[in-house]
């Protein structure tokens, strides 16, 4: 059985994507479309906060693509050495919340210590930050897109916790979406199941789905990395098949295994 992943492949250079392996254990043949493009803002501002780690309480994460504008900064070897130098070691002795393994391994790599990665989502994170934070302490510094949600800033400021957020990129739809899609359903046929990773693919992407899909697409299970990504797609009139216990390969793959079965099970009774 076909699955269709809409989320940007893994980088080139660290092998298979690992949502296309976990699902291969399953036996569905997984493929990706990318959904998204990315503009990075506002990098000269985002490294004159991260040379002042005295300013800041520590940093929050919500997303790989605030951690790729830290990456981009430090591709400037003035700006790298500064950072490997001192900055680095200064920021460590500092909080790094983060959320899900993908943004926490990323941390890892600029040579930061991640904390709540395994909280899943905003809402979590932020009860994770207000149980180690004290009110009306330093700011924290908090790299993030555009389309960030409110969830967090809100439940920080309600706790009294000064969060200072910074937009480092922007979010579009990817060039080559329609065309990707409308090539995938005419070549692999209607997907046993879909998968959003984000509300933004629901917005990019749901309507092309929709009209390429016709009657059928009531025969197509649809899965949620998330509990965010699931609300998204119940406010357009999806029914979500399946939400990823956590944000990992293996729980999408092993939800969706179960979805489908079910379905099985339901057309062999």
């Amino acid at each position: 059985m076909k699955v269709l992943l809409l989320k940007d492949p893994k980088d080139k250079d660290s092998g298979p994507d690992p949502y296309i392996k976990e699902l291969g254990l399953y036996g569905l043949e997984a493929t990706l479309i990318p959904v998204l493009s990315f503009e990075f803002i506002s990098l000269e501002s985002l490294f004159e906060k991260l040379s002042h780690p005295e300013y800041y309480g520590g940093l929050v994460f919500t997303s790989p693509r605030a951690l790729e504008a830290v990456k981009i900064c430090l591709k400037e070897n003035s700006k790298n050495e500064v950072w490997s130098k001192s900055l680095k070691q200064r920021w460590n002795t500092k909080p790094v919340y983060v959320v899900g393994k993908a943004t926490a391994s990323l941390v890892e790599e600029i040579g930061l210590v991640p904390q709540g990665e395994k909280s899943g989502n905003a809402e979590k994170l932020a009860e994770f930050i207000c149980s180690r934070e004290k009110p009306n302490s330093s700011s924290l510094l908090f790299p993030c897109g555009a389309l960030k949600r409110e969830v967090l800033p809100t439940v920080l400021k309600e706790k009294g916790i000064p969060l200072e957020s910074l937009t480092v990129y922007q979010t579009t739809q990817h060039a080559d979406l329609q065309e990707s899609l409308s090539s995938y359903f005419s070549q692999q046929g209607i997907p046993a199941s879909i998968v959003f990773f984000s509300p933004s693919g629901v917005k990019f992407c749901l309507q092309h789905i929709q009209k390429l899909s016709g009657d059928f697409i009531n025969h197509t299970k649809f899965a949620a990395i998330g509990p965010t990504t699931a609300e998204a797609m119940e406010a357009a009139g999806i029914t979500v098949s399946c939400t990823a216990e956590n944000p990992t390969p293996q729980d999408l793959a092993a939800g969706i295994q179960r979805a489908l079965h079910q379905q099985n099970c339901c057309l062999s009774k």
